[in-house]
């Protein structure tokens, strides 16, 4: 005899079903046919001791220390898995065979590699289902796990291989009694393929939740991954919708399973084949009254696989003995031990469940991929856990819609970019302008080289229509794409049309801008010297210094680059599940707002200068086209107009780059042409019509009329001479006033000393303005001497002499015969003003005398 323990929970399952009474007719069959074997599998008899686990880790561990304790000494049992039992095996020199699925947990071979199973693992049905995600292209899913401990370790299983097989888990919802806000929760992060890990008996409920949030149809895709083989048990259970709701939802989902029995028809191991097997397991289940268990195939194996490997085991031991040199030589426990793992690894026959072998412990077998069509699931495919591919019969699949769900809403990548024709119609058109204005350069240089004084000659033409030339030139550079060129060509592109665009504008700009201003200073200000207006190149010339400096940073600091624009998701109206996502292509650097502000923070003060300019001079009249106060004025207005409009077109036309392109060339060609036709064809008709003698008459007429300037500069220049002239005389006559001045002081000081000792006259200097007088009298205090009588005083100034008014200064007598002391008081009132009068002459007054 061969004793094997048998540990299952006597009890009831989770369904209400006593798995003894269903697994017992299984075990009841393998025992029967191992008894009609040959030897010596036929001589041997497998004694099967049953053990209550209860379900419970300590309550097993007990019966089963109580087993050993009482005997005989068991080598195999045939337990439901417990991680407990598993991790105490090698410690008791069991082995241990089981016919229940392990959990993931139970995966590690260094701790449980006295585990075996007839039943495929569940992180197998975890890989079909990461294989089946792989096969249809979903890479995006959503998990709905029941709160159970089976289906709970499932998901943290399926998880990890999610992460390693790089497909995003969305999101991941768990429920224990309602499963519609789980499904709700799916539904908000927009999940299209659900997996699921639930009992069999929450599937109606589930279904039923999805058939009233609508997560069905062509849009969405169930997978129910099963870690038990169980069949389609769908509205086993009541609920609130009704059976075509459920058949409804849940057509067209998959489900993966373990499978039950073999495809094959041919007997295997036992002499049955698995119809036959089936057909006498039913027969005995339906003599007993009861249930079908999904485990009775793995359980009849798991009977022959311990048969055969303890016969193996006994088989050698007793040839051991019988050929061994030592006579009652007995195998010892340890060595029978390792005898029978290697006996169990070594496994291989065909069960009734297919064929039975081992791989790492683990049971090399087929999940089932089974497809829920209309009313019953269809076998569609399969995964092979020994080369690990799914094999799908693709004329048995039926989805819903035309083809698989998709995993989210199909973004569509759409180019935005300039079309061929129209790139060649605009860049046709900037060819034709570029002609247009090469000839007008032609015409108007031949011009200046053949009569240099004809009218309306300037020397900024040709500056004008180089900037027109280099802008046009622009057109060529734009709305190219990756499709048309390589990368580094386009970047090159990118910086060649800033450069030919802005210095083509500035140089347009600036030349108007100065013919504008020079026009306005003739005609406005009307100065009488025309050489001293401001230099008009000098202007230019800082300008286009101050667009180099710029452009120049620019393209140093941050340079242009092709940078990809995303723009707004549209819907497709023949698919709901598609979307558009446009994008385009544009010359773009890390600070582009900048860079353009601080051009349009330069140009726009300059252009709002040329139209106040021009503004002023629209009613100005010359003889000479191309200076007409009214077509200038037109060409700036043109220029900031054409301006502007390019500018904001080009913002607002961003996000399609076809629209901008078009704007944008034909406002430059335009406004080219409109400067070409107002400036320019005035001069090229007048050219062009005119004979050689008429403008040899025009030139003379010039000559005449440039003579008559000069002449008329000339008198100009000498009454301005004379005026600096008389300006110095005058200068020099009130130097030399000063000089006269401090003489007379001098000769008065010398004077009045000697009469002021011999008289005591008191001297009293009166300043009246600049002109100074000093005259002298007797003191009201002081007596006059007695031995001197003064008869007649008589103070004389030197005569002055002005070489330009030959002006003499009259010489002031005092008067004889009357008191001293009342003559000086009434000359003093006389005296002043004469003297004051005498200075007129010096700054043109009138003779005092």
């Amino acid at each position: 005899p061969l004793p094997v323990l048998f540990m299952v929970p006597v009890g009831s399952g989770s369904g209400g079903e006593n798995l003894t009474a269903s697994l017992f007719p299984a075990v009841s069959l393998a025992l029967q046919d191992l008894e009609r074997q040959t030897a010596p599998l036929g001589k041997y008899q497998v004694q099967l001791q049953l053990l209550d686990s209860q379900c419970d880790p300590a309550k097993a561990l007990k019966a089963l220390f109580d087993a050993l304790w009482a005997g005989p000494r068991y080598l195999l049992m045939c337990p439901s898995v417990t991680s407990l039992i598993a991790r105490a095996l090698p410690a008791l020199g069991l082995l241990q065979v089981s016919f229940e699925a392990p959990p993931p947990s139970l995966s590690n071979r260094k701790w449980y590699q006295h585990l075996f199973s007839t039943a495929p693992p569940v992180r197998t049905v975890n890989l079909a289902t990461v294989k089946l995600l792989q096969r249809f292209r979903w890479r995006r899913v959503g998990l709905l796990t029941q709160d159970r401990p089976g289906p709970t370790e499932m998901t943290r299983d399926l998880t990890r291989q999610l992460l390693r097989a790089d497909v995003q888990l969305a999101a991941a919802e768990r429920f224990s009694g309602d499963a519609c806000s789980g499904l709700r929760r799916l539904q908000d992060e927009d999940v299209r393929i659900i997996v699921g890990h639930f009992e069999d008996g929450s599937v109606t409920e589930v279904f039923c939740c999805a058939f009233r949030l609508g997560l069905f149809g062509p849009r969405y895709q169930w997978i129910l991954a099963a870690g038990r083989p169980s069949g389609w048990r769908l509205g086993w259970q009541p609920s609130s919708c009704s059976a075509s709701s459920l058949l409804t939802a849940a057509d067209g989902s998959f489900r993966l399973q373990v499978r039950q029995l073999s495809s094959t028809n041919t007997p295997g191991v036992s002499g049955r084949t698995p119809q036959e097997y089936l057909k006498s397991y039913l027969k005995q289940l339906n003599q007993e009254g009861s249930e079908v268990n999904p485990l009775h195939a793995f359980a009849y194996d798991a009977v022959w696989v311990a048969a055969r490997v303890l016969v193996q085991v006994k088989e050698a031991a007793k040839i051991r003995r019988k050929f061994s040199s030592l006579r009652n030589v007995s195998v010892s426990e340890e060595e029978e031990g390792k005898m029978l793992l290697e006996a169990v690894k070594s496994t291989q026959f065909e069960g009734v469940t297919g064929p039975v072998s081992f791989r790492n412990g683990e049971r090399m077998t087929v999940i089932e991929l089974i497809q829920f069509q209309v009313l019953s699931g269809v076998l569609v495919g399969e995964f092979n856990t020994s080369h690990q591919q799914v094999r799908v019969l693709n004329q048995l699949l039926r989805f819903k819609g035309p083809g698989p769900a998709r995993d989210q809403t199909l973004v569509r990548q759409q180019h935005r970019r300039v079309g061929l024709l129209l790139y060649c119609v605009l860049s046709a058109a900037a060819a034709g302008t570029i002609f247009i204005t090469l000839t007008v350069l032609c015409i108007i240089i031949i011009g200046h080289w053949r009569w240099p004084r004809r009218p309306g000659a300037s020397p900024q033409d040709e500056l004008l229509l180089l900037g027109l030339l280099l802008s046009s030139g622009s057109v060529l550079f734009s709305g190219l794409d990756r499709t048309s060129l390589p990368g580094p060509t386009l970047e090159m592109f990118c910086s060649v049309h800033l450069w030919t665009l802005s210095l083509g504008h500035t140089v347009g700009l600036a030349v108007l801008l100065t013919r504008t201003w020079r026009v306005y200073s003739v005609c406005s200000v009307r100065l009488k010297n025309q050489n001293r207006l401001q230099e008009t190149g000098r202007v230019q010339l800082w300008i286009l210094l101050l667009d180099l400096l710029v452009l120049t940073s620019w393209q140093i600091l941050d340079p242009l680059r092709r940078e990809v624009l995303q723009h707004q998701m549209e819907d497709v109206a023949a698919d709901q599940d598609v979307v558009v996502r446009w994008f385009s292509e544009r010359c773009s650097s890390a600070n582009m707002e900048l860079w353009l502000t601080a051009v349009c923070g330069y140009k726009a003060p300059l252009l709002g200068l040329g139209c106040f300019l021009a503004w002023n001079i629209r009613t100005a009249d010359a003889a000479a086209p191309a200076v007409s106060g009214q077509l200038l004025a037109l060409s700036m207005f043109s220029l900031t107009g054409f301006s502007a409009s390019t500018a904001a077109g080009a913002l607002l036309t961003s996000s399609d780059p076809a629209a901008q392109f078009c704007l944008c060339s034909i406002l430059i060609l335009s406004c080219n042409l409109f400067i070409l036709m107002g400036l320019f064809a005035p001069q090229v008709l007048c050219l062009l019509s005119s004979s050689s003698e008429e403008l040899q008459r025009v030139e003379e007429l010039q000559r005449v009329e440039e003579l008559q300037r000069v002449e008329e500069m000339q008198a100009d220049a000498a009454e301005e001479a004379g005026v600096e002239r008389l300006r110095r005389r005058n200068q020099d006559l009130r130097s030399q006033s000063a000089q006269l001045d401090v003489q007379i002081e001098t000769i008065t000081m010398e004077l009045s000393a000697p009469l002021q000792e011999e008289t005591g006259l008191k001297l009293t200097e009166f300043r009246y303005r600049s002109n100074v007088a000093k005259i002298f009298y007797l003191s009201e205090d002081a007596s006059p001497p007695s031995s001197i009588l003064l008869q007649q005083y008589s103070l004389c100034n030197r005569a002055l002499w002005w070489s330009e008014t030959k002006l003499q200064l009259t010489q002031c007598v005092l008067g004889g015969g009357v008191p001293v002391h009342s003559s000086i008081r009434r000359r003093l009132s006389l005296q002043l003003p004469i003297l004051h009068l005498s200075y007129l002459p010096v700054i043109g007054g009138v003779c005092s005398s």
